[in-house]
């Protein structure tokens, strides 16, 4: 053989070889639609216009997240597309802009879809079509069944966990309790009165000489608040969104109502509900807790606070400190990234479920201490720990141990 046969032999060995090892590497990749080497693409709706436009914080939130993961390099190297529609907060919107982010945009996975009527509409289509809708943004207890919808799961406490833990609070520290309860006429309003009505127990049921719903479309639920005084009622469960819940504490204010106040999570908000109701008419009022709130002076120093604090002034400018619905888009985007950093190369549907639905003892940035996200395949409620909180002056004070109800 001549040197130059040895030599186009040996180069074409090695051509070969590397051909193997690229072949190699590029089968280890798996993709769905979505994804691809340089990109996740990741669809999302929010109510930026309609009656619950206040939650639309979250989805510009996210939006200013992503922009800084990409900044950095994206996830493992693939940078995230966010597509994000307005859908007014009608569940019939909701279908067209989901079925367009699948079938059109061709997204790997629905995320953070918010309320529980909207998320409700898409539920089968998505499982239908085995497309992950992730980490939603609703405490519906129903979204977390992974045994019939394997393709669906929540984020935050569930409203009936919560109901649950404010029964618990008044039979333990009020007196001859009288109770009002407002919701919101779906499924998410409903929830929070079930649990709330289990853990209250028969025995007591009696307890509750009152209940009012109204529509998210009413333009005010003043006559509700008047017909719940009238009732005599001491304590006032309001399981109310943002804007109605500032009505509905201003409103009580205003009669000279005093019942113990007890306010639904979502409706925490400084900015949003304790602010256009008036700190004065917020005091005392309590709820649950499971992120620092921005305007928690406990959390000045703390270093998760502070690159809190440097992401909203690179990133999120024009949003409200105060607003805790930028921290919940902060942390619930957090949890994402990590699901997707867990995924590596193998970007498909089926895997990203799999990662999602085994976090065990997970800390985001903004999450209290003492409280992790925890999945498994047959527990799809990641956060179920959380603290009691009452407002004071003009900002939430956590009070008590740590609640949990994690699932053994």
């Amino acid at each position: 053989m001549t040197d130059f046969t040895r030599r186009r032999v040996l180069a074409t060995g090695t051509t070969l070889a590397v051909s193997f090892a690229s072949s190699d590497l590029l089968a280890q990749r798996s993709y769905d639609p979505g994804a691809s080497d340089g990109e996740i693409k990741i669809g999302h709706t929010s109510p930026y216009s309609g009656p619950l436009s206040a939650f639309g914080v979250a989805g510009l939130a996210t939006t200013a997240y992503f922009n800084m993961i990409n900044a950095a390099g994206g996830v493992n190297g693939r940078k995230i597309q966010f597509i994000t529609h307005d859908d007014g907060y009608s569940p019939a919107k909701t279908v067209e802009m989901v079925r367009k982010l699948v079938e059109s945009d061709e997204v790997l996975l629905i995320f953070q879809l918010l309320g529980t009527p909207t998320n409700s509409a898409v539920r089968k289509y998505l499982n239908d079509k085995k497309v992950p809708q992730l980490f939603i943004f609703t405490g519906a207890s129903k979204f977390g069944d992974p045994t019939n919808y394997p393709w669906t799961m929540g984020w935050q406490p569930d409203f009936a966990t919560e109901g649950g833990v404010y029964a618990k609070h008044i039979l333990a520290t009020v007196k001859d309790a009288k109770i009002a309860i407002l919701f919101q006429n779906d499924d998410s309003g409903k929830d929070g009165v079930t649990g709330f009505q289990k853990a209250l127990g028969k025995e007591n049921e009696k307890m509750i000489v009152g209940m009012a719903t109204y529509e998210v479309t009413d333009p005010t639920i003043d006559s509700q608040i008047v017909l719940l005084k009238n009732t005599g009622a001491n304590v006032f469960l309001n399981l109310s969104s943002p804007k109605f819940a500032a009505q509905g504490i201003r409103k009580t204010h205003v009669l000279s109502w005093r019942p113990v106040h007890y306010l639904s999570s979502p409706s925490s908000s400084v900015q949003s509900a304790m602010k256009p109701a008036g700190f004065e008419a917020c005091q005392d009022i309590m709820t649950i807790a499971y992120l620092k709130d921005p305007t928690d002076p406990q959390w000045a120093s703390d270093p998760e606070f502070l690159e809190w604090k440097r992401w909203m002034a690179k990133w999120n400018p024009n949003a409200a400190l105060s607003d805790y619905l930028n921290v919940y888009a902060y942390a619930i985007s957090a949890t994402l990234v990590e699901v997707l950093k867990r995924c590596g190369d193998d970007l498909t549907r089926t895997n990203i479920m799999k990662q999602a639905s085994n976090l065990r003892g997970l800390h985001v940035p903004m999450l209290l201490p003492g409280i992790a996200i925890n999945t498994s395949p047959t527990d799809f409620y990641p956060i179920q720990s959380f603290r009691l909180a009452r407002f004071k002056g003009e900002a939430w004070e956590l009070f008590g141990d740590v609640v949990s109800n994690e699932s053994s």
